[in-house]
């Protein structure tokens, strides 16, 4: 029973947040009027039903016509948009989700808190040309009963999968579901969420799932930070202490490209940018294999620097590619 009440609940807080007709239904109420529910927004066409999103998906396909899928958690930043742009350029029809996924939330995470703001969500879409969004709510995606879940590959067992247990099984269970609701040619994910990029190219390789993944850059704002939806929750003090994580990355570059290959002075270089910025909660500071995220203890070839910090409540990652 609690676990049902935990899959309920991000559909009423969805249905509070949206200025719709729906708002302020009782669950029942709010099932009763998904099924058919669909609009439009400046030509875009949203719907909230899974099931009539996929139904008309496989109709366009028959028209061989190419399709690009956008997953997001909604609270749209420019880093999301520059997805649904590649999308545009490479695809016939483009496909955007927004659904904030409730099983790789765990119970002492942000979920309750996550931003959700559906109008401006729908309209920077519209504005981005967005042919497609599917909204569905978390009953629909987690129904009665609902008890399959992907095991995710071994590269998401350390890091993120270590600092959040049971993380990478609810994203590649939902982008999993995804993928079969639009069997898309392509889907684009971004790399500042590296590790979840690898997991889900891992999983599509093993499962042999016919999608091509599209890795897209990391969008940083002009003083460096990466963009976040989460970076909403920073006071003006924490957002100058979290562009520390960029110049860490910066020092780590620098400190490659003049030839260090201890990896142990480079990550301690690292820290020492994200501790002279007042960070006391570090989650990790590696250097690791791109491909096996498998740390480094020298650099004898490309890796990825990683960083997973907390500023003040706020929990931030970001990484950098280095070639030596």
């Amino acid at each position: 029973m609690h676990e049902r009440a935990f899959v309920l609940a991000p559909a009423a807080e969805i249905a509070a947040d949206w200025h719709h007709p729906l708002r302020n239904k009782t669950i029942r109420e709010l099932l009763a009027a998904l099924p058919s529910q669909q609009c439009a927004v400046n030509g875009m066409r949203v719907f909230i039903s899974a099931r009539d999103a996929q139904l008309e998906i496989m109709r366009l396909r028959t028209e061989r016509r190419s399709l690009g899928l956008v997953p997001t958690m909604g609270a749209l930043h420019d880093g999301h948009l520059s997805l649904v742009r590649l999308a545009r350029e490479q695809s016939d029809i483009v496909v955007a989700s927004i659904f904030v996924n409730p099983t790789q939330f765990a119970p002492h995470e942000d979920l309750g808190q996550y931003p959700r703001n559906l109008d401006a969500d729908l309209q920077a879409l519209a504005a981005a040309q967005c042919d497609i969004v599917l909204a569905p709510s978390a009953a629909e995606m987690y129904p009665a009963g609902f008890s399959t879940y992907v095991e995710p590959p071994a590269v998401a067992a350390p890091l993120e999968g270590a600092c959040r247990p049971g993380h990478f099984r609810g994203v590649a269970t939902v982008v999993l579901k995804l993928f079969h609701l639009v069997p898309a040619d392509r889907a684009y994910f971004g790399q500042k969420d590296y590790q979840q990029l690898l997991v889900i190219r891992h999983m599509v390789r093993d499962l042999a799932v016919p999608v091509e993944i599209v890795p897209c850059p990391i969008v940083r704002e002009a003083d460096g930070l990466a963009m976040s939806s989460r970076n909403r929750y920073l006071s003006p003090h924490q957002r100058q202490q979290a562009r520390a994580l960029s110049r860490a990355l910066d020092a780590a570059e620098r400190l490659v490209k003049s030839g260090e290959r201890d990896a142990r002075r480079i990550v301690g270089q690292m820290r020492d940018a994200l501790a002279g910025a007042g960070m006391e909660r570090i989650d990790y500071v590696v250097l690791a294999d791109p491909e096996s995220l498998v740390e480094k203890s020298s650099l004898d070839g490309p890796a990825v620097a990683l960083i997973a910090a907390h500023v003040g409540n706020t929990r931030l990652i970001d990484n950098r590619l280095l070639n030596t």
